[in-house]
């Protein structure tokens, strides 16, 4: 949906006209890398599972194998966390374009390299010339969003200016998942702390002053 003012025209006319995306047939391959190499091996696999066999076994073969890969524990957190990899370095660069996160000319950041982390993914972007790498850490609340996840931090590197990371945190470690109930209190039954005893104030033997009358005479 479009957004526009009162007039009806809207406010970013003439960022519209004057900023175009730049989508080089290079820059879009390598945004789209993932995507285009799995696809690629899939079907060299198919066509030559069919050279060897028939179409309709390549493709019962390869079929069977996905099922597989999906229905192994190990190999399904593997492929799910490569699919949210691709799927945060998507919405990072859509968000890098709403945001205005990229040059003049429209070039957006270079997502370098996106991997699973125990949390969620981590994203190494490099900035191109004329972007900020400040703009970022200020936009980190609009990366979470971005993702679906519950916090992105955003980190520069120490020694190079345009390198940063983006961690995406989708789950919290830490975060109890289940009570576990204790059968203890039911088996030995409700336990019982005595109280402190309270001791009588101990008596101190200290020395005074003799009892002395009137007529006595101190020696």
């Amino acid at each position: 949906m479009a957004i526009t003012t009162k007039g009806g025209r809207s406010p970013y006319l003439t960022d519209e006209l004057t900023i175009v995306m730049r989508r080089s047939r290079l820059g879009m391959a390598w945004r789209w890398r993932s995507e285009l190499l799995l696809t690629l091996a899939v079907l060299i696999g198919y066509f030559r599972l069919a050279a060897a066999t028939s179409l309709a076994d390549a493709a019962v073969i390869l079929a069977g194998t996905l099922i597989i890969l999906a229905t192994v524990p190990h190999t399904r957190r593997f492929l799910l966390a490569r699919f949210w990899c691709l799927v945060t370095r998507h919405r990072l660069q859509r968000a890098c374009w709403e945001l205005r996160l990229h040059t003049r000319a429209g070039r957006l950041p270079l997502i370098l390299w996106t991997r699973p982390t125990k949390v969620g993914e981590r994203a190494y972007i490099l900035a191109r010339a004329g972007i900020r790498s400040a703009d970022f850490t200020d936009a980190a609340p609009d990366f979470a969003a971005a993702c679906g996840a519950r916090e992105a931090r955003v980190t520069i590197s120490q020694r190079w200016a345009h390198l940063l990371t983006i961690d995406i945190m989708r789950r919290d470690l830490l975060e109890p998942r289940r009570t576990v109930p204790s059968v203890l209190v039911d088996v030995v039954g409700p336990i019982v702390v005595p109280l402190p005893r309270e001791d009588p104030e101990p008596v101190t033997d200290t020395p005074g002053w003799p009892e002395i009358g009137p007529g006595d005479a101190l020696s």
